[in-house]
């Protein structure tokens, strides 16, 4: 019977800490904005509700308006999960009253459907005080790296205006370096939205925090290390009894030892490197980083199907 570890192990925590200076300079730029903001949308992903979500924007964006909090990305966790998500934010924040969960891929998605009449309804039932003689309506975006922001605008923009993208959109952490001029998405009434960057906390709380932000790509890969991701995620796989793994990394049995995985996962796809030996001879090597990017990609592209990765902090 396999044994797998019930505690990941502690890692460096200047990996898991990427607060580059256009961040520092964005939130700064959010705050000069939010004058000219009726409402703010914070975005998050589905899969880590409660992980990463940047915590200081309750105290220096969202506070003082009205707010509505989108969980993007349902199509990656179960439905059945998502009353559960909802109860347990509101006993972390109260102010989160108003909870969206949305697939920006799927222009029919309700979630998608009920975003700015929500929104509408906030505004018309707030004070708005300097922007009460304002017919347009102004929108932030705001959330944590590659959560879909910039999809969220343009599915809004296309179903509203049916017009092309807006706001440039990236598998990478970090596209969006700045707060974008209005952009347009509805003429009746007129709605604009602000596109921001991706903002974390300068200092992330824990390693698993740091972790799960880096698993769904709100840190960059290169800077965490794909093998040390990986790792997590057979760790958190194993710990729940999920072993699709298995047959997509080429093993024969589940394996808590993560070099053991990529060695396999590298034969499996018959990858290797040449490596000039300590005597000058040239050796064969398996390519145990591309393999942790193959098991990566395999994840976060539903292959070892609906995950919420936050799923021990419900309930």
């Amino acid at each position: 019977m396999n044994r797998f570890r019930t505690v990941f192990p502690t890692v460096n925590r200047e990996l898991l800490n990427w607060f580059p200076g256009h961040m520092g300079k964005g939130i700064k730029q959010m705050q000069q904005k939010l004058k000219e903001v009726d409402c703010v949308i914070e975005v998050h992903d589905a899969r880590i509700p409660l992980s990463g979500r940047n915590s200081e924007f309750r105290y220096t964006i969202s506070g003082v308006k009205p707010h509505v909090l989108v969980l993007n990305k349902k199509d990656t966790i179960e439905r059945r999960a998502q009353r559960g998500i909802v109860e347990r934010i509101l006993r972390e924040d109260s102010d989160a009253r108003h909870v969206l969960f949305t697939n920006c891929k799927d222009q029919a998605c309700e979630g998608i459907r009920k975003v700015m009449p929500l929104a509408q309804d906030l505004i018309l039932s707030s004070n708005r005080f300097n922007r009460s003689d304002k017919k347009e309506y102004c929108i932030m975006i705001i959330g944590v790296p590659n959560v879909g922001k910039s999809s969220l605008i343009n599915v809004l923009r296309n179903r509203h205006l049916n017009k092309k993208a807006a706001s440039q959109v990236g598998a990478v952490a970090g596209i969006t370096r700045s707060v974008l001029h209005k952009i347009k998405i509805c003429e009746d009434p007129l709605v604009y939205l602000l596109d921001t960057p991706g903002i974390l906390k300068p200092n992330i709380a824990d390693n698993e925090t740091g972790l799960r932000l880096a698993l769904v790509s709100c840190l960059q890969d290169h800077l965490v290390g794909e093998e040390l991701i990986a790792d997590y995620l057979l760790y958190l796989m194993n710990k729940r009894n999920n072993f699709k793994y298995v047959e997509v990394m080429g093993l024969k049995e589940p394996s808590d030892s993560i070099a053991e995985v990529l060695v396999a996962g590298a034969q499996h796809l018959n990858r290797f490197i040449r490596i000039r030996n300590y005597d000058g001879t040239m050796v064969e090597r398996p390519d145990v980083t591309l393999s942790a990017r193959h098991m990566i990609k395999a994840f976060r592209t539903g292959v070892f199907g609906k995950m919420l990765i936050d799923s021990d902090k419900i309930g």
